[in-house]
């Protein structure tokens, strides 16, 4: 079966005119011939791209294929492995060497005490965009503090510095930047990051990264986490909350739904997070031979799994390519899949809840300033897809 296997050329990037929340056409059109196609990576190695949910999320299941960077074999020459407490591209036990002290302080319970204090920033963001109204730019004013402040708060990042590291996150995981401004804005971190851990070891405070130098990770392991943490944490729900709110403002007939029954706003949650899935696509390596929709993947051979497509999988979902609030869009892989599920799902879905409702309840004439095509997208070379603003008006 494997001979007849449909063929991707390249890693297909441009999305359909008009429709910018969907998947780009041809991964659309190559899971129509099947869940799984050719692919030759970008260095020449031959791989595979996966699209189908069921295989997507059965290979993030399967121990049998590996995250660590340095077995992707993807081009011509060896990669590195991860720096230290980079644990999103490690294997077990280096993982869960990292990730286990994290899993206590970010389980629902405590997300959920959160929320009150989410709230107070979410006020207090949509307080200045109404008083400097009536038109703002959603992502300055309201997507990209929310998360911003709440990482930081988390892991004990100095309200000061909080614009100077927002800044430096957005240059290196935008896609929009020369190679020059993503190593200077990499190192800046970096750099920063040594100067928090140190701080923290000095004087601890009440934070997650203060209780982590209480543990026998070093501090080039520490600056690996918080880097994961802050990075993650700030970028993929800034661009949940402007991109969806985007996906509101074209699909009124769903907005009104949720304006009606503010009640819908959980699963709406879930929704979104479906229909948008920011985060495209992640990579897996073989270990052995494993059969998967049907063809042999090779040992050694990396995979494309594409999150985004396998969310849109008529397998899996009814009329994907539909935004439905009252779907059940249980299972979707917006977070991942097993032992890399998004360790912060439940802090971002706090957010999103808090900030959707909020918002839709202080504009209830909330629309876009500009016609949807001049909406300015972040390039899909961006790890995390997105808007660069999203001008939105009200009636005063």
């Amino acid at each position: 079966m494997s001979e007849t296997v449909h063929t991707v050329t390249d890693l297909p990037t441009e999305r359909p005119a008009g429709c910018p929340f969907d998947p780009p056409a041809r991964l659309t059109e190559a899971h129509a011939h099947g869940p799984i196609s050719r692919y030759t990576h970008p260095g020449g190695k031959p791989g595979w791209i996966v699209t189908g949910h069921e295989q997507v999320r059965s290979i993030l299941a399967d121990p049998r294929f590996s995250s660590r960077k340095d077995l992707m074999n993807v081009v011509d020459f060896e990669l590195p492995p991860a720096p230290p407490g980079e644990f999103l591209l490690m294997d077990e036990p280096e993982h869960s060497r990292y990730r286990k002290p994290l899993v206590g302080r970010f389980t629902a319970r405590r997300m959920r005490l959160l929320t009150e204090r989410v709230e107070q920033i979410t006020a207090a963001c949509l307080d200045a965009m109404e008083a400097a109204g009536p038109s703002a730019d959603l992502v300055t004013a309201f997507a990209k503090p929310i998360p911003t402040i709440v990482i930081c708060e988390i892991l004990g990042v100095p309200y000061e510095d909080r614009d100077s590291f927002q800044e430096q996150i957005d240059t290196f995981m935008s896609g929009g930047t020369s190679d020059e401004e993503l190593i200077a804005a990499y190192t800046a971190t970096q750099e920063y990051l040594a100067r928090l851990v140190a701080a923290k070891r000095a004087n601890p405070t009440d934070d997650v990264l203060s209780e982590l130098t209480d543990s026998d990770l070093t501090d080039e392991e520490l600056k690996g986490i918080s880097l994961i943490l802050l990075a993650a944490g700030f970028d993929t729900t800034a661009n949940m909350l402007s991109l969806g709110t985007f996906a509101l403002l074209r699909n009124p007939d769903q907005l009104a739904a949720l304006r009606a029954d503010p009640a819908l706003v959980d699963q709406a949650v879930e929704e979104l997070l479906r229909y948008l899935t920011v985060a495209k696509t992640f990579m897996r390596t073989a270990l052995e031979d494993v059969e998967i929709g049907g063809v042999v993947v090779e040992a050694g051979t990396t995979v494309v799994l594409s999150y985004h497509t396998a969310d849109r999988d008529p397998e899996r979902y009814a009329d994907p390519h539909a935004l439905d609030l009252r779907r059940d869009a249980g299972g979707h892989l917006a977070f991942g899949h097993g032992i890399h599920l998004c360790l912060g799902a439940q802090l971002a879905r706090v957010e999103m809840r808090v900030a959707f409702a909020a918002l839709l309840a202080r504009f209830p004439t909330l629309r876009l300033a500009v016609p949807a095509e001049d909406v300015p997208l972040r390039p899909e070379t961006a790890d995390i897809f997105g808007v660069k603003s999203l001008p939105v008006t009200w009636e005063a």
